[in-house]
Order: structure tokens, then sequence, then C-alpha cells
């Protein structure tokens, strides 16, 4: 079971998001969360829908079970795909997404 806090919020106005950065304690002999489920769990902390969600990047600290990370939260869906960058919409999205889109 892993456990979310957000640790910081700032509105970003000019690109129209919310950038969260956060920390997750997970359990004893679990390894570091699946991207993907940290954005599902995050949205349902924040209240917002998944595709509103990119998580930017995620990093377990060494010799701990603690994972912190940043994460960007949009006004809708189009807004992000004109302002992240490709390589991170496709690690937010599903694994059968990304192969659609690479044919």
């Amino acid at each position: 079971m892993m456990e979310i806090k957000v640790v910081s919020s700032n509105n970003n106005q000019l690109l129209k998001r919310k950038e969260v950065e956060f920390r997750i304690e997970q359990g004893i002999q679990t390894k570091t969360p699946a991207r993907l489920e940290v954005k599902r769990v995050l949205a349902a902390e924040l209240k917002v829908g998944e595709e509103r969600v990119f998580v930017q990047k995620m990093r377990t600290l060494t010799g701990t079970n603690t994972t912190i990370g940043s994460a960007n939260i949009y006004e809708n869906a189009d807004q992000a795909k004109l302002v992240e960058p490709q390589h991170i919409l496709k690690r937010n999205s599903p694994p059968e997404k990304q192969k659609e889109e690479a044919t």
C-alpha cells in the first residue's frame, strides 16, 4: 500500500496548470510504484481526471521506502498536449496506447 502526500503546489496561470511536488511512502519490501499507478492515485487525491495529470519525474531516495516526484495538472487535456514534451506524453499513456502511436 502506498501513501501519497502533496508537499507543495503552485498555480501556473500562463501555462494553465497546477505544478505539484509529491512524496510517496511505500511499504517495506515494495518496489518503486509505476508511473501510471502514481498518476491514478494522484488524480484521485486531487479529485481531477486522470487525463489531466502528467507525472514529470519520480525518484526513490537511496536506502529508503520514500519516492519524491513532480507532476503537472492541467485545466484540460488539450492544453497538456500543447505544452508537455512528447516523451512525457508517451510515459503517461497506457502501454497499449504507446504501441498504437509508435506504428
